[in-house]
């Protein structure tokens, strides 16, 4: 059976619920590997593998851990890992009633502290990103309380002002300051409020969201121009048309919050409302797994734009790890060092190409660079929305098209919402 046959999964209304294992034992790994270091370290590795194709696995249900540690790691006596304790609420199909609903903004996470004249802006994976938005710190000395601290989202309208843009927020991840200067002038960022953790000496992070909101009201303007509190609604009717419109100006669907939520750090307890569709894509090259060269990590998709040029679109990589060995063994021989259609004269000539991001923005260690296929294979992937011309995040397989002829997969296929302006959402 070939790996494309084993990303495909059966239909099902549900996904069926992974059994149990009917003995589990959660020992210290030093007590339960034996036969010197060379032999713990092995052991170690093979674990790690075993947690890996595990979340891989959940990824591709649509289930994501956010709480790996070792207390949820659990060794049954076979020697079998099982991941365990998700924690977690997936994606909602529609809007929950009973709840206060905010637009999702499609940006960088990030939480403002300020103290007095200092200002320290943090992503969501607490590292500083202060030095990259300029004009935010001054922003938030101009608009904020002098001591406070606040969760939300920095985003970057397009030129015209009506939709956002994250390519041109992904551009201020910049070594060179001059670079990051001359870019918050031409392309200035704002930061959308939504949470008020601290105001003066209290912490607000045990009251209930509905109170904390009322005192974001209170600490936060609504209308800028570097600051903005993102709007809120009660209206199950009002959330179901900013999930409708809002997309068109670039925003993500609608977060729902319970409101008797108190503010959870890295938990995922409120409820996403996103998009879903498919599109049918070209197969036009691979990345190595960053563990295993001869191992798939992830598969380069392409839709053909209106001048017949396959643009590069973005990737799906949730597969196990066995079957990224075999996927790695059966592209094999398609694999091309002749014409291909992401040359990197055709990124000079305007062809998005994945040769542009050969080097990882975030980490400039990590290597990028692809090997190329023949583009003859077609796979169907779930998506959310996209930015410009490719998908926002990484996709989800659905199936193979073996019976789709490449060329038949373009643009033309996706949906195109109607275009909202960014000004009415930040207005309310």
């Amino acid at each position: 059976v070939s790996p494309a046959s084993k990303m495909t999964p059966e239909p099902a209304s549900a996904p069926e619920p992974i059994p149990a294992p009917t003995t589990v034992t959660s020992p210290a790994l030093s007590e339960s590997v034996s036969g010197g270091r060379q032999n713990y370290w092995r052991t170690v590795a093979q674990l790690c593998a075993q947690v890996a194709d595990a979340l891989a696995y959940a990824h591709g249900q649509g289930a994501i851990h956010r709480d790996i540690k070792p207390a949820n790691l659990l060794l049954d006596l076979h020697g079998t890992l099982w991941v365990a304790d998700f924690g977690l609420a997936k994606a909602a199909d529609a809007i929950p009633p009973g709840q206060h609903y905010e637009p999702k903004w499609d940006g960088f996470r990030a939480i403002v502290f300020r103290d007095g004249d200092e200002v320290e802006v943090g992503s969501r994976n607490t590292k500083p990103i202060t030095r990259y938005f300029p004009e935010v710190v001054e922003a938030v000395l101009r608009e904020l309380p002098d001591r406070c601290v606040v969760d939300g989202e920095v985003v970057i309208a397009t030129p015209d002002a009506t939709a956002l843009d994250f390519e041109a927020l992904l551009q201020r991840i910049h070594p060179a300051d001059s670079r990051v200067r001359l870019l918050a002038r031409e392309t200035p960022a704002v930061f959308v409020a939504f949470d008020l953790l601290a105001l003066g000496d209290q912490d607000l992070t045990a009251l209930p969201y509905a109170e904390r909101r009322a005192r974001l009201e209170q600490a936060v303007p609504r209308a800028g121009p570097g600051v903005y509190r993102t709007p809120m609604t009660t209206d199950p009717d009002e959330a179901r048309r900013w999930f409708e419109v809002f997309e068109g100006a670039g925003l993500d669907g609608v977060v729902a919050k319970r409101p008797d939520l108190t503010y959870q750090q890295d938990k995922r307890v409120m409820t996403k409302v996103k998009h879903e569709r498919t599109a049918e894509c070209v197969v036009a090259g691979y990345r190595t797994h960053k563990t295993d060269d001869r191992a798939v990590g992830s598969l380069l998709l392409g839709l053909y734009d209106a001048d017949g040029r396959l643009a590069s679109v973005g990737v799906t990589s949730s597969f196990p790890m066995a079957v990224r060995r075999e996927l790695f063994a059966e592209l094999q021989p398609l694999v091309t060092d002749g014409d291909h259609p992401w040359t990197q004269q055709a990124q000079d000539e305007g062809t998005r190409t994945p040769r542009a991001a050969e080097q990882s923005r975030w980490n400039a260690g990590k290597d990028l660079s692809f090997t190329p296929l023949r583009p003859e294979r077609v796979v169907e992937v779930r998506y959310d929305h996209m930015e410009g011309g490719r998908f926002r995040h990484t996709t989800q397989l659905v199936r193979w098209g073996p019976d789709r002829d490449p060329a038949s997969c373009t643009y033309d296929q996706l949906e195109v919402p109607v275009r909202f302006d960014l000004g009415q959402v930040l207005a309310g």
